[in-house]
């Protein structure tokens, strides 16, 4: 098994037989279909791709799915596992089927085999599922394949929400008010957004469906009615309000109702998270001199300060196992992001030397490191190895 919480970890080799085509299936199916799991093992920082077009010419022209007996002639490939597979199309019924098998080349046996059938035009999404297995018997954990993201983008002009599979593809845009829309975040049922826009001149709370429609404004206070964050079970909304002249962290239920002040410090208070839990908060209070990060009961109560190295620690957020924080940090005038312990222990830097990095949101299962906005390296692994 891979130790994904290993920082020293080495990524895997892994080697990518050609793909091979069944009966009729037309060449640029399974073409799509490599592209697309390359893509996917690459992009999780896990693994290092051995593609075909890479191996040695003996093995280089060999597709499919091996026999197990036959294990010993890839060694040569340089990689410590072998993912192979075939794809078959149905013309008729415009369906797509792939098989894949797994195998341990460094101790020679076959780990899984499996086959998936959809729709042609739901490919992406089977080939997605396929890679969640793979990182599912190498690291005991699903990935996040065929999660989605929601981000901001300028678009004419005016900054929009938009959705995308994780790996960028399906792009869709949410809003088109033609204004400023900012900080958009996922209901825990994964079919709203919540979100910031100047639409009626002032930062106001609103929510939105994943077709871009049944637009509710949530929150209209007069100041600052942002950075939302969504309970766990979906029946409160955490965001920063400034409706005293200062910004406090306030608690909404979901039908927009009960307002409530849960910050009682003299500083500004903002970007709240919470905890997997939903029994914490996690937010930003200057309170001390500077930003920094601190932890309150979701009453608002046993307040504690988080971060003490830097002085200026932004935007939180909480892992979905609940033992570590990301945040932002300044660094020699640069913006770096890091994660901490829930307790303060175990400080960790996980980008450098990359202009600024801001804006961290984990993953949904928490399989890979936080996604950076901003950033551009990652790494990761080594064989002692999403909403959906």
């Amino acid at each position: 098994m891979i130790d994904i919480t290993n920082p020293t970890l080495i990524q895997i080799p892994i080697v990518l037989p050609k793909w091979k085509n069944v009966g009729k299936t037309p060449p640029t199916l399974s073409e799509k279909v490599y592209e697309i799991l390359t893509n996917d093992l690459s992009l999780s920082g896990f693994f290092r791709v051995i593609d075909y077009q890479h191996l040695p010419p003996d093995l280089r022209g060999k597709e499919g799915i091996p026999e197990a007996v036959f294990l010993k002639e890839w060694m040569p490939a340089g990689g410590e596992i072998l993912l192979a597979g075939e794809t078959l199309l149905d013309s008729a019924a415009l369906n797509v089927r792939i098989r894949f098998h797994l195998f341990d080349l460094v101790e020679q046996r076959h780990m899984v085999g499996k086959e998936y059938e959809a729709s042609l035009q739901n490919l992406r999404a089977i080939v997605h599922r396929m890679t969640d297995e793979v990182l599912l018997q190498l690291t005991g954990e699903r990935g996040v394949y065929n999660t989605k993201i929601a981000y901001v983008s300028l678009h004419g002009g005016n900054k929009e929400i938009f959705i995308a599979d994780f790996d960028g593809a399906n792009m869709k845009q949410i809003t088109q008010n033609q204004s400023i829309n900012l900080s958009p975040a996922w209901s825990p049922d994964g079919r709203r957004i919540a979100f910031t826009s100047y639409l009626k001149r002032n930062p106001d709370l609103y929510l939105i469906d994943l077709e871009g429609k049944n637009l509710r404004q949530f929150s209209s206070q007069p100041g600052l009615n942002a950075a939302p964050s969504w309970s766990p079970d979906g029946k409160q909304i955490a965001l920063m309000m400034s409706m005293g002249g200062k910004s406090d962290v306030y608690l909404i239920d979901a039908n927009g109702g009960n307002p409530r002040k849960i910050t009682k410090g003299h500083g500004n208070e903002a970007s709240p998270t919470w905890s997997p839990d939903g029994k914490q908060i996690a937010f930003i209070s200057d309170r001390s001199g500077s930003p920094q990060v601190y932890i309150m009961a979701a009453d608002g109560s046993d307040v504690r300060r988080l971060t003490y190295e830097g002085n200026y620690n932004t935007e939180p957020s909480w892992s979905p196992k609940g033992d570590r924080i990301a945040f932002c940090g300044r660094v020699g005038g640069r913006f770096n992001i890091f994660t901490i312990g829930i307790d303060g222990s175990g400080l960790q830097g996980l980008t450098s030397d990359s202009g600024d990095n801001e804006s961290p949101s984990w993953s949904p299962m928490a399989v890979t490191l936080p996604l950076v906005l901003h950033g551009q390296e990652g790494r990761r692994s080594s064989l002692c190895m999403p909403t959906d």
